[in-house]
């Protein structure tokens, strides 16, 4: 089975964890495991107001994961987001799928860590206001980025940034993928029905 990371911080965006975690369940057919990592084992709160107890914290997450997804929210520009720095440096040393959205990919883009990749996110303004970061020609205004393995999204693209996860990982076919996408996308009315198997 392969194992998903999700770093959660105090006042998370719950729906960019629900939209990527609940399609893995869906599409992946038991092959993929959802997990949440903080920066304690304490309950964190979401935006919406709902506390999630993690699976793990920084001193017991697993080095033996797949992915690693920043879920956007409220807290990556505290000082203390600054304690995920070293999984995430052991997630892109490794070649494993790195994902982050909203303003998570500002944090990674503040350490440094969009070096290597093309890349989105909020604004390219706020990410040049960080010395580590020395990648401007590799910004890309685009709702959702993928490559080198990282995967990067605005706040506005929870739907893409899914997709581009569940591509990367392999989740499940492109044409699943996309119908999932188009589904959810384009509304009940619209879109065909996704194929789930």
């Amino acid at each position: 089975m392969k194992n998903i990371l999700y770093v959660i911080l105090e006042q998370w965006a719950d729906w960019e964890l629900a939209y990527l975690s609940s399609a893995v369940n869906m599409l992946g057919q038991g092959k993929f495991e959802n997990k949440t990592v903080s920066l304690t084992k304490n309950a964190v709160t979401s935006i919406g107001g709902i506390k999630c107890l993690p699976d793990y914290d920084l001193q017991t997450v697993p080095s033996d994961f797949d992915a690693l997804i920043l879920i956007g929210g409220m807290s990556w520009h505290n000082d203390n987001a600054m304690q995920v720095k070293s999984l995430i440096d052991a997630c892109i040393k490794s070649g494993k799928v790195l994902g982050a959205i909203c303003d998570a990919c500002r944090f990674l883009g503040s350490i440094g860590a969009l070096n290597g990749a093309k890349h989105t996110a909020n604004d390219l303004n706020k990410l040049k206001q960080y010395s580590a970061y020395a990648n401007e020609q590799g910004f890309i205004h685009r709702q959702a980025v993928s490559d080198n393995n990282i995967i990067t999204a605005n706040g506005t693209a929870t739907l893409e940034f899914a997709r581009e996860i569940l591509k990367a990982l392999s989740v499940a076919s492109e044409e699943q993928i996309n119908g999932w996408y188009d589904f959810h996308k384009l509304g009940f009315y619209t879109a065909p029905m996704p194929k789930i198997e």
